[in-house]
């Protein structure tokens, strides 16, 4: 699995510009079963994707396509969850 964590590097207004074109793609790759889960950072400099896992290539491929890209660095960390909560289980091995 990896935590993709955005850090806007432009202004929010420019942010705001690309919000719809991000919240399209966010959604494309959820009903694709690739994303996990997504939110903003409060306060609001950026956001996280959690990813399931996948070819480092690929993801890099999907992250390059995203409208934010133009406003927000990306920190990508890759984990291999051992331990969850109730509720979670299924996150082991995503």
């Amino acid at each position: 699995m990896y935590i993709v964590s955005l850090t806007y590097h432009r202004p929010i207004e420019e942010v705001e510009s690309h919000l719809e074109g991000h919240i399209a793609w966010l959604k494309r790759y959820f009903q694709a079963g690739s994303f996990i889960a997504s939110g903003r950072k409060n306060p609001r400099t950026g956001g996280v994707i959690l990813v399931k896992d996948m070819e480092r290539s690929t993801l890099d491929a999907i992250l390059a396509e995203d409208p934010f890209i133009a406003v927000a660095n990306y920190e990508v960390t890759n984990v291999a969850l051992t331990t969850t909560s109730a509720g979670f289980e299924a996150l082991v091995g995503a």
